[in-house]
């Protein structure tokens, strides 16, 4: 990684950090009492909090800088790069809801008492719901940062596409700390924040590995994070200390399984 990568990358994450916790942090204060916000701004922040859209702001910003107009452009690009493997969108579309379903119906197996499923009880939801959060539950404001800056930049160097993507899973991860101190319905916040970063590392092995098998096309990785959280509506197996535990196991196995087939130095065997 040149001097100037190292550069950009460090200003990725101060712009994507600073920008999210800008909105984050003051409404953590203020729900914690030390803060006071005008009932309106309160208000806002905690329904259209435009927090999550840093680590896209700071893609573009980071882009501009490296390469102009140009950089955006194939920023951009690589977002709506829809032409690859058909197989590669059955993974991206349908490896998370097996996963976690999977998980939800060994938990009962074990013994788990889950909920029933709110999607499964109002079907129509369930499209509309993979719509809603594709373009405002993560994937569309966040990974033209995460992979498309972040990994792109760190797993060509030696750390290789692995601890790249375990390096940003953690990053990942801690960007979302101010939300563990907000009231939120969200399971991934009402768990100690190190299951939410254990989750992010694999899920970023697995986002890296459909990344580069798609030729670095960020629609597929919007794609796959989309169907993750969307999977986690579908199935309620996270709310219950069994279907956590057997979800992680679960995850660390197919993790493991896609670093032994096509190694841990570009998770690909395009390269």
């Amino acid at each position: 990684m040149t001097g100037r990568q190292t550069r950009n990358l460090i200003l990725f994450f101060i712009i994507a950090f600073g920008f999210t916790w800008a909105f984050w942090v003051p409404l953590a204060l203020a729900d914690h009492g030390y803060l006071r916000l005008p009932v309106s701004l309160h208000t806002y922040l905690t329904d259209r909090n435009p927090g999550a859209w840093g680590p896209l702001v700071a893609a573009i910003i980071v882009a501009f800088i490296g390469s102009g107009r140009r950089g955006v452009l194939a920023l951009l690009s690589r977002m709506v790069k829809v032409r690859f493997g058909a197989i590669w969108y059955g993974v991206a579309f349908l490896l998370y809801p097996a996963i976690i379903g999977l998980s939800g119906w060994i938990a009962v197996l074990r013994g788990a008492d889950l909920p029933q499923s709110e999607a499964f009880a109002n079907p129509i939801t369930i499209p509309i719901a993979f719509v809603w959060i594709f373009f405002l539950g993560g994937p569309l404001q966040e990974e033209a940062g995460w992979r498309g800056t972040a990994t792109d930049t760190i797993q060509d160097t030696r750390i290789g596409a692995l601890g790249g993507s375990i390096f940003v899973g953690i990053i990942w991860g801690l960007w979302h700390l101010p939300l563990f101190f907000t009231p939120r319905d969200d399971i991934y916040y009402n768990q100690p924040i190190w299951g939410l970063v254990g989750s992010t590392i694999l899920l970023a092995i697995l986002l890296t590995w459909v990344y580069n098998n798609t030729g670095k096309s960020l629609f597929a990785v919007m794609i796959m994070h989309a169907s993750y959280n969307w999977s986690n509506y579908l199935f309620p197996t996270l709310q219950d200390d069994l279907g956590g535990q057997t979800y992680f196991i679960l995850m660390i196995a197919v993790v493991l399984a896609v670093v032994w087939k096509f190694g841990p130095a570009h998770l690909s065997r395009k390269f």
